[in-house]
């Protein structure tokens, strides 16, 4: 429905509105789109920052990432190991320099199945920000949904006081492992789920109630909420702003620039679609899930099975570009 000049002028604009209901996060390492779109965090994952990182704007960056892989020396490997790391903690830094709460910084998806890999590799970022004069209180250490990765976030959380968020999660069984790991923030994944059915299903649209990944994230903010686990649900991966509008009232969602845009230029009204109330006379049983229940009802989701393993393969792929470009300077 169009609205006229007149009551545009007097209205807020989709995204303006969403902010009053929903902690908007921009999902990017473009620092002029932070600029634009001000958002609460940011969070940020190997194919942003390998894509952000051949922008020509960021090359001072990679030539410092560069220059601290050198100092520390060692074999090549390690060299490029610890200029990586070094490259995400420097987009991290310079994105909190543009925004009040926290930036997401990801692990290496390579160690997606290494729960002690991924607990000595969240540390030593952490450690890295530390040298840069930044506290972990402003940092999300990303982790994939994996046993292994959310048993990692339970430690961080629980032994080292690292915030953690728990991203390529597709599966309820996830979701509810997260929570009983007590982990900050988990980031379901609406697109990738949707992409999912489009692909293997004979409905090619849906209406956004209808989503698949719309109807994922609704059941799993609910649990939260009718059973009071204090875990943020953080809904991700967005294909269109009619998933976003129809997740109005979720805690967080984390939204690329393209669709911040879309947003910030319609001009409908938004009501909050999920509330703690509504989620509290939901019909949901409240389960646990030990590491056997908990593969065995991931196993059951086959889209969830495929849509984890493919996302590991696809964050470890951009890795290994992200080194390669980076071996280059390294080697020069």
């Amino acid at each position: 429905m169009s609205v006229s000049p007149v009551k545009r002028q007097k209205m807020e604009s989709a995204l303006d509105q969403l902010k009053h209901h929903t902690t908007v996060v921009a999902d990017t390492g473009d620092f002029n789109a932070i600029d634009e779109y001000k958002p609460l965090d940011a969070t940020t994952n190997p194919s942003l920052i390998l894509a952000a990182a051949q922008m020509p704007a960021y090359q001072e960056l990679v030539d410092d990432a560069v220059a601290y892989g050198k100092k520390l020396g060692g074999s090549e490997e390690e060299q490029i190991k610890n200029a990586c790391d070094k490259l995400f903690v420097l987009f991290g830094a310079e994105i909190l320099k543009r925004i009040p709460g926290r930036v997401s910084t990801e692990v290496d998806a390579r160690l997606s199945f290494d729960k002690e890999g991924m607990i000595q590799r969240a540390r030593r970022l952490i450690d890295l920000y530390k040298e840069a004069g930044i506290g972990k209180d402003r940092i999300l250490i990303k982790l994939s949904s994996t046993w292994e990765g959310i048993q990692a976030g339970k430690v961080l959380e629980a032994e080292y006081g690292i915030h953690c968020n728990m991203t390529l999660l597709f599966s309820f069984a996830q979701a509810v492992a997260c929570a009983e790991a007590g982990v900050t923030l988990i980031s379901p994944f609406v697109g990738r789920i949707l992409d999912w059915y489009v692909a293997n299903g004979d409905k090619k649209a849906y209406e956004p109630s209808e989503d698949p990944g719309v109807k994922s994230v609704t059941k799993i903010y609910n649990y939260y909420k009718k059973f009071g686990y204090k875990t943020i649900v953080m809904g991700a991966s967005f294909r269109n702003t009619g998933e976003i509008k129809a997740l109005t009232g979720c805690d967080y969602l984390t939204i690329s620039p393209k669709l911040l845009a879309e947003l910030s230029k319609e001009y409908v009204k938004l009501t909050p679609m999920l509330s703690i109330k509504e989620a509290q006379a939901c019909q949901l049983e409240k389960i646990h899930l030990d590491e056997k229940a908990f593969r065995w009802l991931h196993n059951e989701d086959q889209m969830a099975v495929e849509k984890l393993s493919d996302g590991i393969r696809k964050f470890a792929a951009d890795a290994i570009k992200l080194e390669r470009m980076l071996k280059v300077d390294v080697i020069s």
